[in-house]
């Protein structure tokens, strides 16, 4: 299988967010999640972890939030961090196609 040279870049600024609905509604533009995306955890993971081409995250402004949100920075880590490893799994059994994902955390 050849590899993609060039990854798709999905920046995710989490600047100037003030609550968990402001988190939720940049997730949902920068993954281009469609209107139905349900705002939580759960419907993040099932929409990061639908196949996509090689992916990389670029997460800006998680130092940014405040204290109340500090949770949900760890989540969002926690998601990508799992995602990444699921794909190097699948790549591993299912090397036909480039599944590659990553992630940097970038403040």
């Amino acid at each position: 299988m050849k590899l993609s040279e060039k990854p798709i870049i999905i920046t995710l600024d989490l600047h100037n967010c003030k609550y968990a609905y402001d988190i939720h509604q940049r997730i949902r533009e920068a993954f281009d999640f469609p209107d139905w995306y349900g705002c939580n955890w759960s419907a993040f993971w099932d929409l990061l972890n639908e196949p996509r081409e090689y992916t990389i995250v670029e997460v800006t402004g998680l130092s940014s939030l405040s204290k109340e949100l500090y949770e949900y920075s760890k989540k969002i880590v926690e998601l990508l961090e799992k995602n990444k490893k699921y794909y190097e799994t699948f790549m591993e059994i299912q090397n036909q196609w480039d599944r590659r994902f990553d992630y940097k955390v970038i403040d």
